[in-house]
């Protein structure tokens, strides 16, 4: 299609790939950071020229540059959202600047006669608070943000979404807006500055963790998720949706051990011994991020995707194929010694 489009977050690991992904389809495309000095990086990570690609300053919680930014856009890919690798202290340094920012942009957008918003929200506002056990999530769910062992992040996606279509369903004046909610993503990196996704899969390559918890979630692979949000942009008739985007539920064990079939002597390190509950239980004792996933041990929260395959035609690659590239570019970058 063509035309100019706003992708917040620029720097981001999702957002990334949706940029190329835009520029490579003939896309104008603007794009925020909250440190300019990041461009050359950035550009170099992309692979290519790209006069069409165009940089900002601006940052969730402050005004300035997001007129700027929004000048001439047609449509917006809000991806940019905070996240820590650390549990952060206080749960408002996540919902603040993921809910206010997307209210901020969404303001930006209207005024500048943005025709489309596509919002990254994530399956963590569709899945928690629902208690144990094994279930099958859709687009029609919502995670409960009172209910038990929800995490700051999932409630910071929750709130930001729901804050969303409610400025939409009041103020939107006929912008259209969807949401695009992935599992975990996967795939190759660009560098050391990747998700905290990816950690999963660098402490196993690196033989970090002595072995595999009781944990699982679905895996997505980037390439596919920036797809969709290309697709989002422009399909006619899906204004107010969901999407989810995620591929089949997987277990930390059935990740390392993809990893030992697909990468051979590169994963020698990679552990595929169960680690016992009560051993992760005693870890929380002394490590916050342990202490947010004990909660999650032998729950299957799976999601079905096929509302996105079906109604925008898209597709996924092999779950092998994902997490094969994504280790093998831990590697081919030196984030993990070969």
């Amino acid at each position: 299609m063509g035309g100019t489009v706003l992708v917040t977050g620029g720097s981001g690991y999702i957002a990334g790939y949706i940029i190329r992904a835009l520029l490579d389809e003939g896309w104008t495309v603007n794009t925020t950071v909250r440190d300019l000095a990041r461009e050359a990086q950035l550009r170099a990570q992309l692979g290519g020229s790209y006069a069409t690609l165009r940089f900002f300053k601006a940052d969730l919680m402050d005004d300035k540059g997001w007129r700027a930014a929004m000048d001439g856009c047609s449509h917006v890919c809000h991806v940019a959202s905070p996240i820590t690798v650390q549990a952060p202290r206080q749960e408002d340094e996540l919902i603040l600047p993921a809910r206010e920012g997307a209210l901020r942009a969404l303001r930006f957008a209207r005024a500048a006669g943005v025709e489309r918003f596509v919002q990254t929200s994530s399956v963590a506002a569709i899945v928690y608070g629902h208690g144990k056990g094994i279930r099958r999530f859709t687009e029609a769910d919502w995670t409960d943000t009172d209910g038990p062992g929800v995490h700051a992040y999932a409630k910071s996606k929750t709130l930001a979404e729901r804050a969303a279509r409610e400025w939409i369903a009041r103020e939107g004046r006929g912008m259209e807006f969807v949401s695009i909610n992935p599992s975990v993503v996967l795939g190759p990196v660009w560098g050391e500055d990747y998700s905290t996704s990816i950690e999963l899969v660098r402490q196993l390559l690196a033989g970090a963790v002595p072995g595999c918890a009781d944990l699982g979630f679905g895996v997505v692979d980037v390439r596919d998720v920036a797809a969709l949000h290309v697709r989002a942009l422009t399909e006619p008739g899906i204004d107010g949706e969901r999407f989810i985007a995620s591929g089949p539920f997987l277990k930390m064990i059935d990740i390392a051990r993809i990893l030992r079939q697909q990468l051979g002597q590169q994963a020698r390190r990679v552990p595929l011994r169960h680690v016992p509950d009560w051993m992760v239980h005693a870890l929380a004792l002394v490590n916050p991020m342990v202490r947010q996933v004990t909660g999650e041990l032998g729950n299957v929260r799976d999601t079905d995707a096929g509302h996105a395959l079906s109604r925008l035609g898209w597709a996924t690659r092999p779950v092998e194929q994902t997490i094969a590239d994504c280790a093998q570019s831990l590697i081919e970058t030196r984030v993990v010694a070969a």
